[in-house]
Formats: C-alpha cells, sequence, structure tokens
C-alpha cells in the first residue's frame, strides 16, 4: 500500500462513512445511522493508529500528515466515540431527521480533520467550512417545545456570527496575501517577518493578522467573538450542546498552533494580541456565569473563560506553551463531555437542565453525580484531575517568558470559577431531592461515565506520556515549518 494512501486513510475512511450515512438518509432507521456512526468511529480510531507515525506532504504541499496532525485526529476520534454515547436515542431531535444528524455529524467531524492538516489558506477555509456549516443545521434539528421555536433563533445567531467571522478573517487573509504573495503559510509567515520586527512594524500586517484570527478565535468563543455561545448552548439540544461545546475548539487551536508557531519568538504584536484577548475572555466569561442559572448556559459563558485561559499558553511563542494550550484543551473537551452526559441523562425528556434540577443527584444516580462532581472540579482546576496539571502547565509557559501579569489575572479568575462550579456541587450533594424519581443507566452511559473518570484523573495524575506526545508532535512542526 502507498505511504501516501496509507496517511490519508483515516480521513478515507470519515469520506467512506459519511458516504454510507448518506446511503442510510434515503430509507434506513435512526438506529442502523448511529450503529454505522459507531462503526465508523471505531475505524476511523483504528486507522489513526495504524498511520500514527507517518508523514507526508499531500496535494501539492497544501495538506500535511505529521505527528502533530495524527495526535489529533486521535483525540477527536476518541471525542466523536464519545459524541455518539451523548445522544443515546436523540430524543430531543426530531424523529424524521435523526438520520440525517449522524450524517451531518460525521461531515462535522471530517472537516474538524482535514482542519489538522491543512497548513495553506484555501484548504484551511474549505475545511473551516465544512466543520462549521453542518454544525449550524444540527443546531436547527432540535424539536419544537409548546410552539416555541427557539432553536432557530440559536441556529440563526450561530450561523449569522459564523458568517460574520468568516468574512472578517477572509479579509484579513486578503491582506496577507497581498503582502506576501502566498497562501501557503510556511512562505506566508517568512515573507511576513519583515514587516513585524521591532521598529519597522507595518501596520497592515498587524491588522491583516488580527482579521485572519477572527474566524479561529470564534470558534473557540474567545472575547468579542463570544456572542452566539451561550445562547446556542441553551437552544441547542443537549448532546449539539456537548458537540459544540468540545471538538471545534480542538480543531481551533490546532490552527492557532500552526499560525502562532510560525510567528518569530520576538514578535512583540501577536502574544499582546493574545493576551489582552485571553484576559477580556476570561474575566467576562467567569464573572457573567456567577449568575446563571440554566446549566447549559452557565458552561457557554465558563467556556468563554476556558478559552482564555487556553490563549495564556499561546503567549509564550514557544513549543513548551502551545504544548500547555494543547493539552489543556485536550483535558477540557473530556471535562466538558462527562458534564454534558450528565446533563443529557439528567434532562429525560430532552429539556434544558437548571441547577435545581440537579437537586439530590448523589441519591438518584451516584454514578452521574460523581461523574458531575469530579467534570466540575477539573474543570475548577482542583488537582488531582486533569484541569489542575493543565493550567499548572500554561501559568509555567507563561511565567517563563515573564507574563507575571497575566498569570495573576489568571489565578484570580480560577478562584472566581470555583465559586458557580461548587453551585452546581451544592445542588447535587447537598440539597434534598424532594420528589424527583431516580434515574436509571444503562450500560453504554456507565461505560462512558467510567472511560471518562478514569481519563480526567489519569492524565491530572500522570499527564506526562501525553504531554510528551504533544511536545514530540510539536517538534515534527517546528522541523517542517521553520
Amino acid at each position: 500500500m502507498s505511504s501516501h494512501l496509507i496517511a490519508f486513510l483515516p480521513e478515507l475512511v470519515l469520506l467512506v462513512g459519511a458516504l454510507a450515512l448518506f446511503g442510510l438518509t434515503l430509507g434506513s432507521s435512526a438506529r442502523q445511522a448511529k450503529i454505522a456512526s459507531l462503526a465508523t468511529a471505531a475505524v476511523f480510531i483504528a486507522a489513526v493508529l495504524f498511520s500514527f507515525n507517518e508523514k507526508a506532504d499531500l496535494f501539492a504541499g497544501a495538506y500535511r500528515v505529521d505527528g502533530f496532525s495524527q495526535l489529533l485526529k486521535l483525540v477527536v476520534g476518541l471525542g466523536y466515540f464519545f459524541v455518539l454515547f451523548l445522544g443515546r436515542d436523540l430524543d430531543d431531535i426530531r424523529a424524521d431527521i435523526r438520520a440525517e444528524y449522524y450524517l451531518f455529524l460525521s461531515l462535522g467531524l471530517c472537516g474538524l480533520t482535514f482542519l489538522f492538516s491543512s497548513i495553506e489558506l484555501i484548504t484551511i477555509i474549505v475545511s473551516l467550512e465544512l466543520s462549521s456549516f453542518p454544525l449550524y443545521l444540527m443546531v436547527a434539528m432540535r424539536r419544537e417545545r409548546d410552539g416555541q421555536r427557539v432553536q432557530m433563533e440559536s441556529a440563526i445567531k450561530y450561523m449569522m456570527f459564523g458568517i460574520a467571522a468568516n468574512g472578517i478573517m477572509f479579509f484579513g487573509l486578503s491582506y496577507l496575501f497581498g503582502l506576501t504573495g502566498s497562501t501557503s503559510l510556511p512562505v506566508m509567515f517568512t515573507r511576513l517577518q519583515p514587516f513585524l520586527t521591532p521598529g519597522h512594524i507595518s501596520p497592515l500586517a498587524v491588522v491583516g493578522l488580527a482579521l485572519s484570527l477572527a474566524g479561529l478565535l470564534y470558534k473557540m468563543a474567545i472575547f468579542p467573538f463570544h456572542f452566539w455561545t451561550p445562547d446556542v448552548y441553551q437552544g441547542a439540544s443537549n448532546e449539539t450542546a456537548g458537540l459544540v461545546a468540545s471538538l471545534p475548539k480542538l480543531g481551533a487551536v490546532a490552527v492557532l498552533t500552526r499560525f502562532v508557531g510560525l510567528a518569530s519568538p520576538t514578535d512583540p504584536v501577536i502574544p499582546t494580541l493574545l493576551a489582552i484577548l485571553a484576559t477580556a475572555s476570561m474575566c467576562y466569561g467567569n464573572l457573567v456565569a456567577l449568575v446563571q442559572t440554566d446549566v447549559k448556559r452557565l458552561l457557554g459563558f465558563s467556556g468563554i473563560a476556558h478559552a482564555g485561559y487556553a490563549l495564556v499558553g499561546f503567549v509564550a511563542l514557544n513549543n513548551a506553551g502551545y504544548a500547555a494550550a494543547l493539552f489543556y484543551i485536550s483535558g477540557y473537551v473530556l471535562m466538558v463531555l462527562a458534564a454534558f452526559l450528565v446533563i443529557s441523562r439528567v434532562s429525560a425528556d430532552g429539556t434544558n437542565v437548571s441547577l435545581s434540577d440537579l437537586a439530590g443527584l448523589h441519591k438518584r444516580s451516584p454514578l452521574l453525580a460523581f461523574t458531575l462532581g469530579v467534570a466540575v472540579f477539573a474543570l475548577a482546576g482542583i488537582p488531582p484531575f486533569v484541569g489542575f496539571m493543565a493550567k499548572f502547565g500554561l501559568l509555567n509557559a507563561a511565567l517563563a517568558k515573564g507574563w507575571l501579569w497575566l498569570v495573576v489575572v489568571t489565578v484570580i479568575n480560577s478562584a472566581i470559577a470555583i465559586y458557580y462550579y461548587l453551585k452546581i456541587v451544592k445542588e447535587a450533594y447537598f440539597t434534598d431531592a424532594a420528589d424527583r424519581p431516580a434515574i436509571v443507566t444503562d450500560f453504554a452511559t456507565r461505560f462512558a461515565c467510567i472511560a471518562l473518570l478514569l481519563a480526567i484523573t489519569a492524565l491530572g495524575v500522570v499527564p506526562g506520556r501525553l504531554m510528551e506526545l504533544i511536545a514530540s508532535s510539536l517538534s515534527t512542526v517546528e522541523v517542517a515549518l521553520k
């Protein structure tokens, strides 16, 4: 088998799976579509492992398969597998379009997978669009309740803000293309360095870079591209909100790593811009989350803050910072999936869950209560869970480069966040269940809970192996692009 074919094998698996799902939407049931999706996820993970050590430049250098992209494909494959557990039978999706839901899910994952290997602007743009548009449709597929169509409002906001952010991004990229004459990231950033040297900074280059980051910052829900986040989380079905909250952020951080990783370590513009955005996101997200009562909306504002935390690693402009950011966002995917898994099981008919709905959860379902507790403690950065080690890595990378004020702001915001996370724990463990019924968990739910608990704890206790893999994968990026 050709080495290029082996390198592209995971993408081929997803494309074949999407084609099979398209055929199933023509007449098969949602159950068959889910089985096909689970099979696609399993074969995709196997294909990534089979091709893990492959390195290749494909499609005239626009698509690069390396250790960095393969590691992220493995993480997103595992995330895809767990997202399928969130929906169970998709009770909150209209019955006549549940098979289509799985098709759009697979297409969105295709876009994310392509994004990890894209090193050329047009390829990145196509991948971003392919990962975004299925999500817009999936938000709108939630069934109506009491004649209200809140999901449509959320989908429209998501789409309009997304299109606007992408338009701004394309406008900025046109500036960079005009300055450099290339759409290849390695060539573009090499030619861009003279415009970003201290004392000779080009305003056009600064504006172009700032606008170009808009699409990625939108996917991460970074302030001021955050406005869609709480409304989409609240209006989307529980399983869709869990997807939106997790995997797309991994794709955005991956592309941001390729962008920022090409900058000069002495560049004063990019780290300053990222530090300001990180501060605004952390402060805004945490302060507004303090007063939320809808759990999904609370997690939406929390997600804005966590996106700000992830940016802290990027201000270091070195592999230690990038590795810390990637480790953080990988851990965040696990933490938020665990939280949304509990939300989807507490909500029997797919309705949104308020804090009061979690009352007495430790008696109604001890496993779900424990999973939720571990998830929110990890999100708060409490040891021994992955959130603590991930934040420690971010702070260490930023402090090593002299960003003391940013470290102080991050620590203060982490302390603020503990308050609203403890509100969730208080409801689950210290409030009476009253007449709320017990929650019966099936085997799939128990399996997903235990797997997520083990992963969140293991990465907090022994994070070294994953950190080494991320650092090793980043070294291949550095050798390839610099």
